[in-house]
């Protein structure tokens, strides 16, 4: 198995393995704080997630990227120079902005979130900034030797510790109030992510075969060129991110002010964007893990095959990938629409999240092909392209949910649409991208051969939902529910071609059948 193939294999597992135990991190604090709690964690987290792009200025990808290229040459020197100027460089941001939110947090807190009471989660949040920008540069680097396993086993570290102290925390102070109780969580944050640091630097001691110490000024003082390098591809990587922070920042303002507007009071505004973003968008966001593992092993794998001009391996590992999207997605579209509603009561308790799903799930296969999508664009130098797409997207979606949201007609919805919205506009745009790039071939037979099995598969699931599952528990009725409906979806791929035994055979586990 390629190293492309068993890095994207070993971080899909990972990932799934972190979407889930995130999942049962999101139950437990909906279970503890509500919806209330919930809103409030939600609305103050894209400002963490704000500061954190600014301080990690895209590095990551572009560390992965010129890793990969200096592996390939077998150029140690280069590689020290790489991690000491991104360590320099991340360390000295965090430094400038982690002061900078915790003395903007009351302002944030009253006027532009209307809620003073995200005060607390915002505070509760700032130190845990520069442990994930070390943690960031070191990531990058595995990535870029295309060695998954200590990025994933951090990544379930990390929400092993997140969870089990969310348990205790939330519980702890809940009586004090939910402001604090959502600050708690906050907190668990911080300790999860301590201790993924400590394993991804334990581990990065051990397989580097360099002292980084040693001559680290040196390198940083002689590291101009890298530094123009790591620039060159981080700061058009990091200005797309930064569209997409700045936009998710102003998510929560805008919903806030918008339902204002059409006439919601800001305490239910702050519970209605809770279940929004804390209940429904975690569902739809989970089967993500096959396009993030896809999106984070695309980058040096593409850059490596384009560095040495290789561009049939380029252009067969992109649309390898996407149909990698197409499938999965699929599925996941399926079952997140027909399965909304006890999907919903089994994790949380209740139904409230389960319209929006059903809203969203049928737009958010765009999503699923988004990400890999924006890799190739990033390993193709094209980030400036991604910048764009990303900026117009933005703008879209902003302008969309402001409009409709502020629509009595709309409320809540309108930010619903304004999101997805968003969604289509920019992948439709990095594919056109990426078109332009690489000579790839769009094989309409099998987008035809997909929309006939989706159509076959949800007209038998919904039936034997209605008839033969409807008297059932619900857990049972969800566990054998959606059983049926993969096999039927998975059956059809396999019938029509859009699955091979080839694929199942570079699946680890799975390949010793084949």
């Amino acid at each position: 198995m390629s190293k492309f193939l068993k890095g994207t294999m070993i971080l899909m597992v990972a990932t799934f393995i972190t979407k889930i135990l995130g999942f049962v991190n999101r139950i437990v604090i909906a279970r503890f704080i509500g919806e209330e709690g919930v809103g409030l964690y939600m609305m103050a987290f894209p400002t963490f997630i704000l500061v954190l792009t600014m301080t990690q200025l895209g590095l990551p990808v572009a560390i992965s990227k010129n890793v990969a290229e200096a592996e390939a040459r077998g150029d140690t020197k280069k590689i020290k120079k790489i991690l000491a100027v991104s360590l320099t460089t991340t360390l000295s941001l965090s430094v400038i902005l982690t002061p900078t939110l915790f003395i903007l947090a009351p302002y944030l807190a009253k006027t532009l979130f209307t809620d003073p009471r995200t005060y607390y989660p915002l505070v509760a949040i700032t130190p845990v900034i520069p442990i994930i920008a070390i943690s960031s540069v070191i990531r990058g680097y595995f990535q870029g030797k295309q060695n998954m396993k200590p990025a994933a086993i951090s990544q379930i570290l990390e929400q092993v510790v997140r969870i089990t102290f969310i348990a205790v925390l939330t519980k702890t102070f809940l009586p004090y109030g939910v402001e604090y109780a959502a600050a708690a969580a906050m907190v668990a944050t911080i300790i999860g992510e301590v201790i993924a640091l400590i394993y991804l630097f334990t581990m990065f001691k051990i397989k580097k075969k360099f002292r980084v110490r040693r001559n680290f000024f040196k390198a940083i003082h002689s590291g101009k060129e890298t530094l123009n390098d790591l620039m060159r591809i981080a700061l058009p990587t990091t200005g797309s991110r930064m569209i997409g922070s700045l936009s998710w920042f102003f998510e929560p303002i805008v919903v806030a002010h918008s339902l204002a507007i059409a006439g919601v009071a800001a305490t239910m505004a702050t519970k209605q964007y809770g279940m929004l973003t804390g209940y429904a968008l975690p569902v739809l966001f989970l089967p993500s893990f096959i396009t993030i593992s896809l999106s984070t092993s695309l980058v040096p794998a593409i850059s490596e095959a384009n560095s040495s001009k290789n561009f049939r391996l380029v252009e067969h590992r992109v649309q390898e990938a996407l149909r990698f999207c197409l499938v999965s997605g699929g599925l996941a579209v399926i079952v997140l629409y027909l399965y909304a509603e006890p999907l919903m009561q089994v994790m949380y308790g209740s139904t409230k999240g389960a319209p929006f799903i059903q809203l969203m799930a049928p737009f958010f296969l765009f999503y699923y092909y988004q990400g890999p999508l924006q890799a190739v664009l990033q390993a193709l130098d094209l980030a400036n392209a991604a910048l764009i797409n990303s900026l117009i997207g933005a703008i879209v979606k902003i302008v969309l949910i402001f409009f409709l949201a502020s629509l009595p007609t709309f409320g809540i919805y309108g930010a619903a649409l304004g999101i997805v919205a968003g969604i289509l506009l920019v992948t439709l745009l990095h594919l056109a991208t990426v078109m332009k790039k690489i000579a790839i071939t769009i094989y309409i037979r099998d987008y035809l051969k997909f929309l006939l099995i989706v159509v076959i598969t949800m007209f038998i699931s919904h039936y034997g939902i209605h008839h033969f599952l409807k008297d059932q528990m619900i857990i049972v009725q969800l566990l054998i529910g959606i059983f049926i409906t993969s096999f039927l979806y998975l059956a059809g791929s396999f019938l029509f071609g859009l699955l091979t035994k080839k694929d199942l055979a570079k699946i680890p586990f799975i390949k010793k059948f084949f």
